[in-house]
Formats: structure tokens, C-alpha cells, sequence
């Protein structure tokens, strides 16, 4: 049986910290759906790992959808009537109403409220809001400022650029010793929100960087995407590579200390859906486990029935449930490497199920065989797993049938996929088990 080493990478020191780090360069870019704020985060992301930038044209028909007017700001002030500057882009690039149109006008304190957005129920929190297909322009600010905002004339400034230009984004692919491949993709379009997702840019970059340095058995496509533009645009342009695809998993929301939160793919039995609800079962009490819907992040296109592609998505808390989401709220303190580590480590152990997962024969499958005479009670006593590593033994003769597979085997027995896979490897090598690849 050929192992692939996926698992090795969960042993990695440091993970968190690396990711926590990166994130923290990452997070004064003001990133949107297109601009230079996604050309500079995929910049950083490259010197990383090695990353090809794609730029598609505005005005490009993508199915039904065509790639935006590219967008980029440069300042964004508000000046109250004592000429004071009291919300700055500069600030917070929250501030500023992501896609705003460029302007420069004076006005009442009442029209300016129709250009205000905040949020009472949080009301020190600066929201994050966009206008991406509709032309306008906006502050958002904590509600706990807008009301103390004096009557009077304002003066509103927004120097931005709303023009033809290119949608970016970074593709990095990693040859396996097969042609088949695992997605693994995360958006770039948000500013300055370290959960949502400055972890999920972060993790697939180190994830990428260390899959380098060991052998695999499938091919790994990463993307950098903004959101739904991106994996429609990615999707248009390769159609013909789509088949490739046998797993694939979305990574959003990975930094905090919440869920963790599995949503499943259109098919719901897929491969990639049975690997994240074992390894989430198994390692934490109470994971949430999602069925598919069609809202949420990429993976919505990637499951459109047009594809349906096994792709899910993989998150700590869920989006737009924690009260964090889209605020200022989601900062670098809302996020910590020890939870990045445990994010980085189930990805991992999601990705060692999809490698390593094969089909058993017992070559004695007719009662039990003594394992005694084997030695085979030595080879797995002598540690705290010793007893679910003899009851992995027994159900692995068990259920080596050719009909079932080491992932069959760990779900019914209820015993991690590594010790199920460790037990049948032991198997093999005394003879008792022939594991046949797929």
C-alpha cells in the first residue's frame, strides 16, 4: 500500500503563529472584488508560495454574470460642520462604503444621513457594507458616532476610481502522483476582517507551502478568489479542467474559537463530506455539520448543478452568526494562533482521509486468526490507544471484505481514521490484509 504522508504535516510546530503573522501584514490592504488591494494581497501570498496571477478584463461575459468596472480608493474623509474630520478612511478602510463612486460635496446633516450606515444593536462597531452593481456612495461609522453627529454642513470627500480595468486572481497548482485533483480555495475581496478571511488566505498559503516539501497522491489546485465573481469567472474559464476535480473544500472563518462548522457539498455523500464529518466527529464533542444549501461563500458555485462538484466549505464559527461578522469586531485579537493551529490540523487530517482512505481483503476470512502468534498484540500495546488500537485490529479483519474501505471501517467503529489506517497498514505487513489502492 503506498502512504502518502499527509498526517506528518499535523505534527508541524508554529503553524498559527505563521498564519497569525501573516495575517496581521495582510490586514491594513483595503481589498474589494477587484483593484490593487487583491493584486497586493496575492503579492504578499507569493512570496509565499509560488502564484500565478490571472487578470481577466472588465466588461468580460462569465455565464450570466460580466466582470465589473475595476475599483480602487485612495482617501475618504468626512468634515463635520466645525470643519473637523470625524470619519477617515485612513482610520479604518471600513470607513468607506466598499465600491463608493468618487465625491466631493457639501450637505446637510439630514442628506447625509441617506449616505450613513451603522449598526444600533452594536453600536461601537464599525460595519463592513458593499455596493458592488449599483452605483453610490457611503460611510459607515459606529451608531454610537452617528448620533453624536452635531447639525449643520458637512463636507464628504471620496477620492476613488470606478473604471475599466481587471478582475485578479491567484492560481498555484502542486502535481501529485495523480492527475487528479483537490481544490482548495479561499476569497480575497475583504478588507480589513481577520477571521473572514485573513485565516482562510492564511491557511491555504501555509497549507500550500508545506504540501510542497512531502509527496501526495493527488494534484492540489489552489485559488485566491473574490468572492462569487471569482469562482464564476475561475469556472468560465475552465470548463474543460473542471472533471479533474474529485474533492474540494472552501476555507472562510477558521481563526476564532468557535464550531467547528462543516457544510456539505450539493451531492452530500461525497468523499470530501464523509471526510470532514468523521474527522470532526471524532476530534471535537459537538461540531456542527451542515447540510448544502445555495447560500453561503464560493462553494455555491462550485456545487451549481451545472458542475456539481464535490467542493464544501469549512469553518469555525458559521458566517454571519457570531457577532463579530463584518464589523471591526473581526480584528487580529479576534483570532489566535492556537485556533489557526487547530484549524491548519483539520484541514490536514480532512486531506490525510482523502489520501490515504483504500479498500481492505482479508486473506483469512474465515473466523478470527490468532494474533497472538503474529506478535500482533505487541505491536500495538504499550500506549494510551493500545485498546482502540486492538478494537481497530478486530474490526479491520472484520470488515475487510472488499467491500468496505479504511474511511467504512473508522465510521463504524468509531475510532479516528489515522489509528484505523495505522491498524490496517500493520495488517497488511503481517499478511493478514492485502489494502488494494484505487
Amino acid at each position: 500500500m503506498t502512504a502518502w504522508p499527509l498526517r506528518t504535516l499535523a505534527e508541524l510546530d508554529g503553524v498559527g503563529d505563521r498564519v497569525h503573522a501573516f495575517a496581521r501584514d495582510l490586514y491594513p490592504i483595503c481589498r474589494s472584488i477587484t483593484g490593487d488591494g487583491v493584486r497586493q494581497t496575492l503579492a504578499a501570498v507569493g512570496e509565499h508560495i509560488p502564484l500565478d496571477v490571472h487578470e481577466v478584463p472588465s466588461g468580460t461575459a462569465v455565464f450570466d454574470w460580466t466582470v465589473p468596472q475595476e475599483w480602487n480608493i485612495h482617501a475618504g474623509w468626512l468634515r463635520d460642520p466645525s470643519g473637523r474630520i470625524v470619519v477617515d478612511f485612513a482610520d479604518s478602510n471600513l470607513h468607506v462604503l466598499n465600491y463608493s463612486v468618487p465625491v466631493h460635496q457639501r450637505m446637510d446633516l439630514a442628506a447625509l444621513k441617506n449616505h450613513l450606515i451603522s449598526l444600533p444593536e452594536q453600536p461601537d462597531l464599525i460595519p463592513y457594507r458593499t455596493s458592488y452593481y449599483r452605483e453610490t456612495w457611503g460611510f459607515c461609522l459606529p451608531h454610537r458616532q452617528l448620533e453624536a453627529l452635531p447639525e449643520g454642513e458637512y463636507e464628504v470627500f471620496i477620492d476613488s476610481t470606478l473604471a475599466p480595468g481587471h478582475l485578479s486572481y491567484g492560481e498555484h497548482v502542486i502535481p501529485g502522483a495523480s492527475e487528479e485533483e483537490i481544490l482548495i480555495t479561499a476569497h480575497v475581496c475583504h478588507p480589513s476582517l481577520a477571521n473572514d478571511n485573513l485565516s482562510g488566505i492564511g491557511l491555504l498559503t501555509m497549507l500550500a507551502a508545506e504540501l510542497a516539501k512531502i509527496g501526495h497522491r493527488y494534484t492540489y489546485r489552489f485559488l485566491l478568489i473574490p468572492g462569487t465573481i471569482g469562482s464564476i469567472t475561475w469556472l468560465s474559464r475552465n470548463e474543460d479542467r473542471v472533471d479533474r476535480i474529485r474533492h474540494g473544500l472552501v476555507l472562510s472563518c477558521l481563526g476564532d474559537g468557535g464550531g467547528p462548522t462543516y457544510k456539505a457539498s450539493r451531492r452530500g455523500d461525497a468523499a470530501v463530506d464523509r471526510a470532514a464529518r468523521h474527522v470532526l466527529g471524532t476530534q471535537f464533542e459537538a461540531p456542527r455539520l451542515e447540510d448544502f444549501s445555495p447560500y453561503g461563500y464560493d462553494e455555491r458555485q462550485f456545487c451549481s448543478p451545472g458542475f456539481n462538484l464535490p467542493v464544501g466549505l469549512l469553518e469555525r464559527s458559521k458566517y454571519g452568526e457570531f457577532p463579530e461578522y463584518h464589523t471591526s469586531a473581526d480584528n487580529l485579537d479576534f483570532i489566535s494562533p492556537m485556533h489557526l493551529d487547530e484549524s491548519f490540523r483539520m484541514i490536514v487530517h480532512i486531506l490525510d482521509v482523502l489520501e490515504n482512505d483504500r479498500t481492505c481483503v482479508s486473506t483469512n476470512p474465515k473466523c478470527e486468526p490468532q494474533l497472538g502468534k503474529r506478535g500482533l498484540y505487541q505491536a500495538i500495546g504499550g500506549d494510551k490507544d493500545a485498546a482502540r488500537k486492538q478494537m481497530a485490529m478486530l474490526w479491520a479483519l472484520n470488515l475487510a471484505d472488499g467491500q468496505h474501505s479504511v474511511l467504512d471501517m473508522a465510521e463504524r467503529a468509531g475510532i479516528p481514521f489515522g489509528i484505523m489506517s495505522d491498524t490496517c497498514a500493520i495488517l497488511e505487513e503481517s499478511g493478514l490484509l492485502e489494502v488494494q489502492d484505487p
